[in-house]
């Protein structure tokens, strides 16, 4: 490879901005395809359904927006592999100790006892 080869390849500081602007398109495509995925979510809101299809079609709608969003506006998508490691090890630790305080706090043995809780049940 050539210095001249060698030399175009280096990103310099100031190039970054020039990076971004590729990735401009990219990003507004994106937002139109989050807001056509919001709107899809309003109808089924109100189009008569059963409630476990509306709930199973919500949270898939959900789940494709947020895979969008993380892997694209947080630049998940180019970082090194490692970034998204680390991302996907800290929402499964955050979503293991969501999942443990809904179980603590829906269980039988939490409810308040007392005087003062009779009067309210």
């Amino acid at each position: 490879m050539s210095a001249t080869a060698e030399a175009t390849d280096v990103l310099h500081p100031s190039d970054e901005g020039h990076a971004h602007e590729g990735k401009f398109h990219v990003f507004v495509q994106l937002a139109m395809i989050l807001a056509i995925i919001t709107g899809m979510e309003l109808l089924v809101i109100y189009v008569p359904m059963p409630h476990w299809l509306i709930i199973t079609l919500l949270m898939g709608m959900s789940a494709v927006k947020f895979v969008a969003v993380i892997f694209i506006f947080m630049h998940l998508k180019w970082d090194k592999p490692f970034c998204t490691i680390l991302f996907f090890i800290g929402l499964i630790l955050g979503g293991g100790t969501l999942g443990a305080l809904l179980l603590i706090h829906s269980a039988d043995a939490s409810a308040p006892e007392g005087p003062a809780y009779e009067e309210l049940g």
